[in-house]
């Protein structure tokens, strides 16, 4: 979605799970494993130091090629409702900034949650559109992964 002349993506997803299972699925290393990147994309390592100030570092690996890395600082920890942090490609393409994502947790039912996803402001819409597809792949991947895991 493009707002003026700001280029970012928002998302909402509906999931079937609580926020507090959402939530460690947005930032515990081995949950981001299972579901974070686009299709066919791997996870060969994510760390994080989950806290404001921390950093944290996913190496992602393509259908075909060598891994890269994802890195950036977190800005805001509010378990279950709020994460905030700044995202930035290690060796970027010539069109990347870095950028911030802000993700929030609603309840809307007991085991079911409203994710909302802001990130931006990206350089170009080429990358905005980059991002966009990967995130709702990976949403759809992370909806996948709650829904299987209830009862």
């Amino acid at each position: 979605m493009t707002h003026g002349s700001e280029l970012s993506v928002h998302m909402r997803r509906v999931l079937d799970a609580s926020r507090p299972a959402v939530f460690r699925a947005l930032t515990d290393p081995r949950e981001l494993a299972r579901w974070w990147g686009p299709d066919g994309f791997t996870i060969p390592s994510a760390e994080s130091d989950l806290r404001p100030g921390g950093a944290y570092r996913i190496a992602m690996r393509p259908p075909e090629g060598d891994p890269f890395h994802l890195v950036g600082e977190f800005l805001r920890v509010e378990p279950p409702e709020r994460l905030a942090y700044t995202f930035r490609w290690e060796d970027p393409d010539p069109e990347d900034r870095e950028t911030v994502v802000t993700l929030s947790l609603h309840d809307i039912g007991p085991a079911r949650s409203e994710l909302i996803l802001d990130q931006g402001d990206f350089a170009s819409e080429r990358r905005r559109a980059l991002h966009e597809e990967g995130w709702s792949q990976g949403l759809g991947k992370l909806g996948e992964l709650l829904a299987s895991q209830r009862d």
